[in-house]
């Protein structure tokens, strides 16, 4: 018996097609995991990311130590006629350290000076509980370091522990009083950053209603000349100070040293005078081999001496 000759395969376009159907899903779904990746991050870059409670944890990651301002005008510059004071009497300097709680070898450094400073605290950083300890123990006065929104948001973040501007009234509260709550030891609160939320009325007056409810004292860093902290510290008649002189936003010795000169210059013709630094290198070896002579010309004081009621 002869056996049948199979017909020859043809060859089919439907392997073809079935393959380009298959390498085009592919693509498809390829495209579809690209474009919802890069729609999720332009929506996180174009807002603020809803902000998470973090009161059960503490935040490692340093912040930026701050943005200074670009024409930074004096709030009380040196006078020809000085405020008289008794012979025996000097001017009085408070010296603020800012942004403690990440750095603990040069805060520790800090600590080991013979001077009255004030150290202003960062809520929920690392090493924030045993450096208060420490400080609590020699008798040194401690601020909560408070972020605010600066104008460069959300290109530089203050922290996640942050007042913004976008939040509602309760939001805001809230994270305030979370932020208070992490160092309940404090004696007043000045901001770090806020060129953008120092400079909004409401807000400001919101922030401090509640200071004034936990008897704190405020002092305005004076990131910007927009500030408003004043008008609304005498508004709400909250004990206000401001700050005269930023030491160290350039890190030289020279520079830091020229800074401390214009602190006492303002100090002799005002009376007092507010100086913030930061815990660099730098600024606590000037600090160390400076403090000698500058005692001699002022008496370094908490920040709590230098607040007043405005008005």
């Amino acid at each position: 018996m002869v056996k049948k000759k199979r017909a020859p395969r043809k060859k089919s376009s439907q392997k073809t097609d079935y393959k380009k159907a298959v390498a085009g899903l592919l693509l498809l779904a390829l495209l579809v995991i690209v474009a919802a990746f890069f729609a999720h991050h332009l929506i996180q870059g174009g807002q603020p990311v809803k902000k998470t409670s973090i009161h059960k944890k503490t935040v490692s990651k340093m912040p930026v130590f701050e943005i200074y301002p670009k024409k930074d005008k004096p709030a009380r510059k040196p006078i020809s006629k000085p405020k008289p004071l008794l012979p025996a009497q000097l001017p009085k300097v408070s010296i603020i350290i800012d942004d403690i709680g990440y750095e603990k070898i040069i805060a520790d450094k800090f600590l080991n000076l013979d001077a009255a400073l004030t150290f202003s605290v960062f809520p929920h950083s690392p090493f924030q509980k045993s450096f208060v300890k420490k400080a609590a123990a020699k008798g040194y006065e401690i601020m909560l370091h408070l972020p605010m929104e600066p104008n460069e948001f959300p290109k530089v973040n203050p922290g996640p522990d942050a007042l913004l501007t976008s939040m509602s009234p309760d939001e805001l509260i809230s994270q305030l009083n979370e932020n208070l709550n992490a160092i309940p030891s404090i004696k007043g609160v000045n901001n770090h950053m806020g060129s953008k939320m120092t400079a909004v009325s409401a807000q400001m007056y919101q922030i401090f209603s509640v200071l004034k409810k936990r008897k704190l004292f405020f002092i305005d860093s004076r990131t910007t000349a927009a500030t408003l902290c004043k008008p609304s510290a005498r508004l709400l008649q909250i004990p206000f100070a401001q700050r005269d002189v930023f030491l160290d936003h350039i890190q030289e010795r020279d520079f830091i040293r020229k800074q401390i000169k214009e602190l006492i210059h303002i100090a002799i013709s005002h009376g007092e005078a507010i100086g913030i630094a930061h815990p660099h290198s730098v600024t606590y070896e000037v600090l160390r081999e400076e403090l000698p002579e500058l005692q001699k010309k002022v008496r370094l004081v908490p920040a709590s001496s230098l607040v007043h009621i405005i008005g």
